[in-house]
């Protein structure tokens, strides 16, 4: 499909002028409105059928030349957010630095974009810049033409229209994706300053279409790297999502190591990859959440964040047990400190923070299965997490193996098996009746069962 692609452009119709679009006619593109979302061309067509213009862009068209199937089709239009809102019951605008149209068809919400003009023509209401050229706010209005060198990336930057079934391209985006290449529109440094996450967005495009960075737009990215501290926490989690739970985290990771970006997003991990052990762990996790997003498998932020963090959690752990904070305790106060030091760069919402630090917890646990405690820990409902975790902990070369397959075989036992299980591990000392020594050290005081 793709060398289809790549011998249409010897038959490009030239455009009238030169500084004109390419313009790849139906008969010389592979792509079909039939693998378009019907909302998306419901949009478009009552956008058209008021005598605005309407496109489909961005990603839709990238993935769909590359014979993908995306998920989420954006619209651009010459109307207005308010102007497109009148044409759909229960559409909202949204945003403030970049206000757009979210359009409701049946379950399906499109986003409609304005084309933007440039920034510096627009009133200080309208358009703003930081001291370090960051865009505060960016509503200015233009036409296709300035709407295409506006945009990010060169294969981002094609526009499909359902008049003539044509791409229309301003910036040989169609030329990149046949020479596969991850290009800035404009001067690099300046689109980067413009909007710091567009770094963040380079990578996350090269591993996902597993494209090469062009050399001018990979140049800047390690000098301007510490920009991204200027983006709020909030934004960087949401850009964290689309990064490392989209199927590619693990190579997303490593081309964020090589452009000196990863450190800024996670410092205490980045401090801690020349751990054998860490680093390991780190690529465990992501290979997994690859794998399990790839088999259509239900993923969390909150074990991600766990392996993340682990590395310096445990640190942080043992230097307080060396100080001479007892192993629970010095635990606890390892996740609030790492916690707290992480949420200056990326939030962690409670609903992912706190079943974060339920499977840390369970990773002092998981050892201590005598009695009714391996029943118990087996019936929470963090228990598979944790359980998970432990087995990529020994996987990753932290500690050694055993314990995971103990957990593994016991969760595929019956009950007589389980107690059986359970009985193997008494200390040879122990008595008949079920009573043992407690955590201490030999000689330390014994527990009543009943209390277990």
């Amino acid at each position: 499909m793709l060398n289809t692609l790549i011998s249409s452009l010897k038959r490009w119709r030239k455009p009238a002028k030169p500084a004109g679009p390419r313009i790849v006619a139906r008969s010389d593109h592979n792509l079909s409105r039939r693998d378009i979302s019907r909302a998306a061309l419901t949009v478009m067509k009552r956008l058209q059928d008021a005598g605005f213009q309407a496109y489909i862009v961005g990603g839709g068209v990238r993935d769909l030349l590359l014979g993908g199937h995306p998920k989420d089709f954006d619209v651009a239009t010459d109307a207005t957010p308010e102007e497109a809102k009148s044409l759909f019951r229960g559409a909202r605008i949204v945003g403030r630095r970049f206000r757009i149209l979210h359009a409701r068809i049946g379950r399906e919400i499109i986003e409609v974009t304005t084309f933007r003009g440039h920034h510096s023509e627009g009133e200080a209401h309208e358009a703003q810049q930081s001291e370090h050229g960051m865009l505060l706010r960016d509503n200015v209005y233009g036409d296709l033409e300035s709407d295409a060198v506006r945009r990010d990336f060169t294969v981002n930057a094609l526009y499909y229209t359902i008049n003539g079934f044509e791409i229309h391209d301003y910036t040989g985006g169609v030329q990149d994706i046949e020479q596969r290449l991850i290009r800035m529109i404009g001067d690099p440094s300046t689109r980067y300053k413009e909007d710091p996450v567009r770094m963040l967005r380079a990578v996350r495009f090269a591993a996902k279409l597993d494209f090469q960075i062009e050399a001018k737009t990979a140049a800047p990215l390690r000098e301007l790297a510490p920009l991204l501290r200027n983006i709020a926490p909030a934004r960087l989690f949401d850009e964290v999502l689309k990064l490392l739970m989209s199927g590619h985290g693990e190579r997303t990771f490593e081309l964020m190591r090589e452009h000196g970006l990863w450190r800024h997003l996670f410092p205490d991990n980045a401090a801690l990859l020349d751990d054998s052990s860490a680093l390991a762990l780190t690529r465990l996790a992501l290979r997994n959440t690859d794998a399990r997003i790839r088999a259509d498998k239900r993923v969390t932020p909150a074990f991600l964040y766990a392996a993340l963090l682990w590395p310096a959690v445990r640190n942080e752990q043992q230097h307080l047990v060396d100080k001479g904070t007892p192993p629970v305790p010095a635990l606890a106060q390892a996740a609030q400190k790492i916690t707290a030091a992480q949420l200056v760069h990326t939030a962690i919402p409670k609903r992912f923070s706190l079943p974060m630090r339920e499977i840390w917890d369970l990773q002092l646990r998981l050892p201590q299965r005598n009695g009714s405690r391996a029943q118990r820990l087996s019936e929470q409902s963090r228990f598979r997490a944790g359980y998970d975790f432990l087995l990529l902990r020994e996987e990753s070369g932290e500690i050694a193996p055993g314990l995971g397959q103990w957990w593994t075989d016991f969760q595929q036992a019956d009950a007589e098996q389980r107690q059986q299980m359970v009985q193997k591990l008494q200390r040879p000392g122990g008595s008949k009746g079920g009573r043992r020594r407690g955590r201490g050290s030999r000689g330390g005081r014994r527990r009543n069962p009943q209390n277990e």
